[in-house]
């Protein structure tokens, strides 16, 4: 029962989920510059109701059929929204960027076991290589900095965001094909804003002086936010939480060449992950075809 290797071509769903990671990488510039003139939780609310607000706009027909199921999965998976943006938010006040990216990848060798664990679906073995490689490349990325860390306020933090991350992207594939894509997309988005107001007055954290740098950072990323939730419910309709993990992988690939356009320069290390970070991607897109050959006599 010989086997090869076929290369499956990129959908226009993977396709998608590339081009909105290029964008999610590019976040993390805006989101550094905001938290110096805002508190996390402040910011997390005003991103994501300007996030609703759009969506509600754009699906202000569908959502006369709103239902009890599109609210549950809605919330649900705004909830995971919420959990994991804030905690990276929040880790960002105190960490450099290197460090939050080591641990946030932490969640790309995590979401094959949580399918495997609440789907039943044991993903394909390449899936798992593509996985490992997008890690690697991954910790090359973040620099040997990253693995020197004491575990303070920020460490913790953002480790513990990447609980709520898995629990989006497996969240919207279980949900992706029995509920409203508009509707979803209006209630996570709107949840999320929500809990990160709500969470202000237990954090102590306090409206904070008006500042054109809060105030641009929160509309561009809000919109940027409703592009990248909408279009990650539409792709994960038929894209497995694995593979779109690894595509997801490459988020902070798209952050280094950004900064690398701000005058950043990129050691030879993080070019190496980066190439294997890609690798991870191709790894994921490969499927091992068993054929088996009719004998004379069976």
């Amino acid at each position: 029962m010989p086997s090869r290797v076929r290369w499956m071509r990129l959908r226009p769903q993977e396709l998608a989920l590339i081009a909105i990671t290029a964008v999610w990488g590019s976040t993390f510039l805006l989101v550094h510059w905001a938290m110096q003139h805002s508190g996390p939780w402040f910011f997390v609310g005003l991103r994501f109701l300007v996030a609703g607000a759009i969506s509600i706009l754009i699906f202000r027909r569908s959502l006369r059929g709103m239902t009890w199921a599109d609210i549950g999965a809605g919330s649900a998976i705004g909830a995971m929204i919420y959990g994991g943006y804030g905690l990276q938010t929040l880790g960002l006040q105190t960490i450099d960027s290197s460090t939050s990216a080591f641990l946030t990848a932490l969640y790309v060798p995590m979401v094959p076991f949580a399918q495997w664990l609440f789907f039943r679906r044991r993903p394909p073995a390449l899936a798992f290589l593509g996985a490992g490689l997008a890690f690697a490349g991954l910790l090359l990325i973040a620099g040997p900095a990253a693995l020197t860390f004491s575990l303070g306020v920020g460490e913790t933090a953002t480790l513990i965001s990447t609980l709520p991350i898995v629990g989006e992207i497996i969240l919207i594939s279980l949900f992706a094909n029995r509920i409203d894509l508009g509707r979803i997309t209006v209630v996570q988005l709107v949840t999320a804003g929500l809990l990160g107001f709500a969470t202000m007055p237990f954090t102590g954290e306090t409206v904070p002086a008006f500042s054109w740098v809060w105030v641009v950072a929160g509309v561009g990323l809000g919109a940027a936010s409703c592009l990248i939730q909408l279009t990650m419910n539409w792709a994960q309709k038929s894209v497995s939480p694995t593979r779109a993990t690894i595509i997801y992988a490459g988020e902070p690939v798209w952050a280094a060449a950004i900064g690398r356009i701000a005058g950043e320069r990129l050691p030879a290390a993080a070019l190496l992950g980066g190439m294997l970070v890609v690798l991870g991607i191709i790894a994921s897109e490969l499927r091992i075809v068993r054929r088996s050959r009719a004998r004379a006599g069976d």
